[in-house]
């Protein structure tokens, strides 16, 4: 029996999460939230999950109803991330394993989502798309590694959702690119976009340019808010849609796996779900409890790394911003 605790801070959620092989005891979560029109910067988030980092842990301890002394490790994401909120986090993390008295493991942010969809739906070897705001990938397990078969070569999907919404000054409660998911649902008419697959790999930034320079022209040619956000999110789907079937035929996969805080979307999931039908694959997807940012996934993860005999130096409990997915080796797979 391994309890492992985890805790989650790369971006504008803050999450502590505790796992006890393979059920989850505890994941409460706190996101900063900034006003319509704004992004969270590195510095203030940091300072919220300073604020709040305490409280979600005691909170984390408190739900899954066991003590410090019941805890067989403590694991943190070390990267990729945005620095600031990153070593924030990292540092309480360290701090509680030497009061503790716990060994410490850095996670793969990108990992711990891939392990935690693994877990909540059962998918034994899929083809990922992993989709957030700071990634897009497409992934698929092979020769103890997940190696990346393709991604975006400029912005994240979410990135480019969450920018948009801040030209229409969509709300960021509870986040951007739901809102822009409920704004979709009301649109009809389907402004063409630019469409930017370059073989495995995806570009966001121009379709993102091409809205944010026409947004008042378009506005005056009678397309609504909705009808550029139904626009947009048919369009940039429709990338991954491809680029994943793509994944998935070199793979000769049955199965598709959609992770990531922008995986909650349901026309996404939608969408992929009829290209998997058509190709008899399967498609597994969680909601938004375990898509965002959660600390739950890096306890997961740790946990797994735990197990089949991942050991860290305190030398190395370091945090970074790039840190690739295929860098990590996967010990506890042996498939």
């Amino acid at each position: 029996m391994v309890i492992a605790l985890g805790f989650e801070g790369s971006a504008n959620k803050l999450g502590v999460g505790i796992i006890k092989d393979g059920v989850v005891l505890s994941n409460p979560r706190k996101t900063f939230i900034t006003p319509p029109g704004e992004g969270f910067m590195p510095k203030e988030t940091a300072q919220h999950h300073r604020e709040n980092v305490l409280e979600v842990l005691k909170l984390a301890l408190d739900q899954a109803k066991i003590s410090t002394a019941d805890i067989d490790v403590v694991c943190y994401t070390k990267g990729p991330g945005m620095g600031a909120p990153l070593a924030t986090v990292a540092i309480v993390a360290r701090t509680v394993a030497q009061l503790w008295n716990k060994p410490l493991l850095g996670v793969n942010h990108c990992i711990g989502h891939i392990e935690m969809g693994r877990l909540i739906t059962g998918a034994k070897n899929p083809t990922v798309l992993y989709v957030s705001g700071g990634n897009t990938q497409i992934i698929a397990y092979a020769r103890k590694r997940y190696r990346i078969f393709g991604e975006t070569i400029d912005i994240a999907i979410g990135n480019c959702l969450d920018r948009f919404a801040r030209v229409l000054k969509i709300s960021n409660d509870p986040s951007p690119g739901y809102n822009i998911e409920q704004l979709s649902k009301k649109g009809s008419k389907y402004v063409p976009l630019p469409y930017c697959v370059k073989g495995m790999d995806v570009s966001f930034s121009g379709i993102l340019s091409y809205l944010e320079e026409r947004t008042d022209s378009l506005l005056k040619q009678g397309f609504s808010p909705e009808d550029m956000c139904f626009s947009l999110q048919e369009t940039i789907f429709a990338m991954l849609v491809e680029t994943t079937e793509r994944a998935l035929a070199h793979c000769n996969s049955s199965e598709v796996l959609i992770v990531g805080g922008v995986g909650c979307n349901l026309r996404l999931q939608e969408m992929m779900g009829d290209m998997c039908k058509e190709r008899g694959a399967k498609l597994f997807a969680t909601d938004e409890r375990f898509c965002i940012d959660n600390g739950v996934m890096i306890a997961h993860a740790g946990y797994e790394m735990f197990k089949s005999g991942v050991r860290m130096e305190w030398k190395d409990s370091f945090v970074t911003q790039r840190f690739r997915t295929d860098e990590v080796e996967t010990t506890w797979r042996d498939d």
